[in-house]
């Protein structure tokens, strides 16, 4: 079994980390935005916003909700960050549990 299970996990674990790739790439646009070094406008700068909402907020927005309110500091990132590398070291430990 092991021989289906340690390419899943690790493509999983793959996919982990490119989403957050995606994760910190989306932060780093919008503080670019927000200080008016990109400009949204830009053809390419909204098509890689937009691509990247829908592929952030979904999961950001259940956490928005489970946060108190902080006066205008968002911390679901931060949270979804550390979620990721704790579902990246479960999938990890997986791995390592089956011998090579």
């Amino acid at each position: 079994m092991d021989i289906l299970f340690v390419p899943l996990f690790t493509v999983l674990i793959k996919i982990v980390d490119l989403y957050q790739f995606f994760l910190i790439v989306y932060i780093i646009l919008g503080w670019l935005e927000v200080f008016n070094v990109v400009n949204r406008y830009n053809r390419f700068v909204y098509g890689l916003h937009t691509i990247l909402f829908r592929m952030i907020e979904p999961v950001l927005t259940p956490i928005r909700r489970f946060l108190p309110d902080m006066k205008g500091v968002d911390f679901s990132p931060l949270v979804l960050i550390f979620g990721l590398y704790f579902i990246q070291g479960v999938l990890e430990k997986i791995v390592h549990k089956f011998p090579a």
